[in-house]
């Protein structure tokens, strides 16, 4: 019995050390300076891979991602800023490798949008809540002729 989980164990380990082989190799660029690598990591992790759509350049393995990553690494190190960098990808690839749109005409219903579905939201909810309310004290209020029905019924005239 010990034999066959020793064997069973071994099996699992040597596939996950099998599988670890066939994994995506880690970016090997060198740059010139702590602060570079920094700067260079920060603006990949802000820029969103073109191919993949729902990462950012240091999360997806893609061909192309790399490439971008490669190319800010090399953009952060040849001294360019961070605007730079930026225009660089937004005139190549569009705004959307932005993960966080500029605040332009363009991009108003994307900033102001959720905004604007909560206030319509509350003022929904305010007037439904005012229509139950008065529609409740409407059908609190009986008629004079209403009184008189309801008190012959339960006799109060006899009394």
């Amino acid at each position: 019995m010990m034999k066959s989980v020793f064997k069973l164990m071994g099996a699992i380990l040597l596939s996950l050390t099998v599988m670890s082989v066939y994994a995506t190799p880690v970016d090997t660029y060198e740059f010139k300076s702590a602060e570079n690598q920094k700067r260079a990591l920060e603006l990949a992790h802000s820029l969103r891979c073109p191919q993949c759509q729902n990462q950012n350049l240091i999360d997806s393995n893609s061909p192309v991602a790399q490439d971008l990553r490669l190319e800010v690494y090399q953009m952060v190190d040849a001294g360019k800023d961070y605007d730079e960098v930026i225009e660089f990808m937004t005139s190549r690839y569009g705004d959307f490798v932005l993960y966080k749109p500029r605040m332009e005409p363009k991009t108003y219903i994307l900033w102001l949008g959720p905004f604007g579905l909560l206030i319509v939201g509350f003022l929904i909810g305010f007037y439904f809540v005012r229509k139950q309310r008065i529609s409740q004290v409407d059908d609190q209020e009986i008629s004079a002729e209403e009184q008189k029905e309801l008190d012959r019924l339960l006799n109060r005239d006899d009394q």
